[in-house]
């Protein structure tokens, strides 16, 4: 019964278009697997020569001969590549089919082993690594002025693929993906099919997608910057290019700029991002790598629109003297596809100095288990955990039942309030008092409970330091957790704990 529950209050918050494309998926390929449908991997195709821009390169895939690297785990083929190969789990396999690691004229011998392979291909397959890939080898064609047949004839094939399984069924940024990649294809092809696809979805989504302060609605500052990049690269095609009368470039080019806006409003003064939700390094451009992108775009108005402040996102930022604060009192977003969100209501990040001095947990892995439960918990985060409960439902890896709801918020000068219902009946209530060289925060709770408050700092912050800065009057321990900046990678850091049970207060001394 308690499963059947879960799961109720995982779907409610489904959209109907979701819940009608996971079935309708599930019954069409029970139905082809019964009479062994087969989709053509080979299509007639008639491609022409672009015009792009340099795009920014992946400095974190990389490949030399048959031995691979992504998400610091490297293997080494020897023989024959498997493009299948499932021993680093599904996201690095999703790597070695995007072919982010196209580097130089010579690598053309992967593209041609891939398609000589592909009707052994099962992941690589799927739509999201479609999409990638596709964007990646039109790049690569492009930029060493390739004409390949049988490449071309692959790719249109594998297009026609994606159009036939578009991610209707999770929407959010998979579907977004899928929309770039179709213009790209669009282009490349000359394909007015694949363009009015990728037009209906590039408007529809990009419009959902782009919170009003111009955040990106999943509230992942790393996907941001992967969606934000993205929208360049589609900048840099239609501006470069004259078929379809750049008719999106206008729409376009206002997404970008209100996005280049939260991601000014969200770093930190060294270019950082806050490692919220599932962010990690070494994934995404760096920020400074995106507006180094922009003004090499020359796009009309990056930042001819006022960029609104940090506030639908659920971030704000607070700046004083030595330090850089991120609180977040937002909702569990996006609402139908909460994937990459944790249990982390009321949680906040500081920078000192320029650098990280309380953080976010972080994030290794998006492979199913004890670990990635324990990165999206409430245990892993700086706010509050109550009877060893997370604050919202997170479970399966990339699902979420019951959310906290923020249901009351008070802002003023150096000044935050706010109360969650995530542990209802008991309602829990943060304040933060921001000073010029301290930050003071109260907790209290509706009714007494048995009540965690913790915070995880930077590898690189001492037991001694911690004891100088924190000022507590209740016992508190300190304990060791892994920080996880990187996938696949984490350090030894400190954490420290304070029970309590119905009001703390704590000073932060920065």
């Amino acid at each position: 019964m308690s499963k059947i529950i879960l799961l109720i209050n995982t779907i409610k918050y489904l959209k109907a278009k979701q819940i009608y494309y996971r079935l309708f998926y599930f019954a069409r390929n029970r139905y082809r697997k019964a009479i062994e449908f087969r989709y053509i991997l080979d299509k007639d195709s008639s491609s022409i020569s672009l015009k792009l821009d340099e795009s920014l390169p992946n400095h974190y895939s990389n490949v030399k001969d048959k031995r691979f690297e992504f998400l610091n785990l490297e293997f080494d083929f020897q023989n024959e590549i498997d493009w299948n190969f499932a021993e680093y789990g599904k996201l690095w396999t999703y790597n070695l089919t995007y072919f982010e690691y196209l580097k130089k004229k010579e690598d053309i011998w992967l593209i041609y082993d891939f398609i000589d392979n592909i009707e052994n291909i099962k992941d690589g397959l799927e739509p999201f690594p479609i999409s990638l890939r596709g964007i990646n080898w039109i790049k690569f064609l492009t930029k060493f002025d390739i004409k390949d047949k049988k490449i071309d004839d692959s790719l249109y094939a594998q297009y026609y693929i994606l159009l036939d399984n578009l991610e209707y069924h999770l929407l959010g940024n998979h579907l977004l993906e899928n929309g770039f990649s179709l213009l790209y294809g669009a282009y490349y092809f000359k394909d007015e099919k694949l363009y009015n696809k990728a037009k209906e979805i590039l408007q529809e989504e990009l419009k959902e997608q782009t919170l009003d302060d111009g955040g990106h609605f999943e509230l992942s500052p790393m996907y941001h910057q992967l969606m934000l990049f993205r929208l360049l690269d589609c900048i840099n095609l239609v501006q470069n290019n004259d078929w379809q009368d750049k008719e999106l470039l206008e729409f376009l080019d206002e997404k970008a700029s209100v996005m280049l806006g939260w991601l000014k409003n969200i770093i930190f003064e060294n270019g950082d991002i806050p490692l919220l939700n599932d962010s990690a390094k070494k994934i995404a451009p760096t920020s400074k790598e995106l507006l180094d992108y922009v003004h090499r775009l020359k796009l009309n108005s990056p930042f001819s629109i006022l960029h609104s402040p940090l506030k639908s996102s659920g971030y704000r930022k607070i700046s004083k003297g030595s330090y850089e604060c991120i609180v977040d009192i937002g909702e569990i977003g996006a609402s139908y596809i909460p994937g990459h969100a944790h249990a982390d209501t009321f949680n906040f990040v500081i920078y000192k100095n320029n650098k990280p001095f309380i953080v976010d947990s972080a994030l290794s892995t998006y492979e199913i288990g004890k670990t990635r439960d324990y990165e999206r918990s409430t245990k892993a985060h700086n706010t509050v955990e109550i009877n060893e409960q997370n604050s919202s439902e997170v479970w399966g890896g990339f699902r979420v039942a019951k959310r906290a709801k923020v249901v009351d918020i008070e802002e003023k000068k150096n000044y935050i309030k706010a109360t969650h219902d995530g542990y209802k009946p008991i309602l829990y209530t943060r304040e933060w008092i921001f000073k010029k060289d301290k930050i003071i925060i109260h907790d209290s709770l509706s009714q007494t409970s048995k009540a965690v408050f913790r915070l995880h700092f930077h590898p690189s912050v001492t037991e001694e330091e911690i004891k100088d800065k924190v000022i507590c009057y209740l016992p508190f321990a300190i304990l060791h957790y892994n920080y996880a900046e990187e996938f696949n990678k984490t350090k030894k850091a400190l954490v420290l704990e304070i029970p309590f049970e119905k009001t703390l207060e704590v000073e932060i001394k920065l």
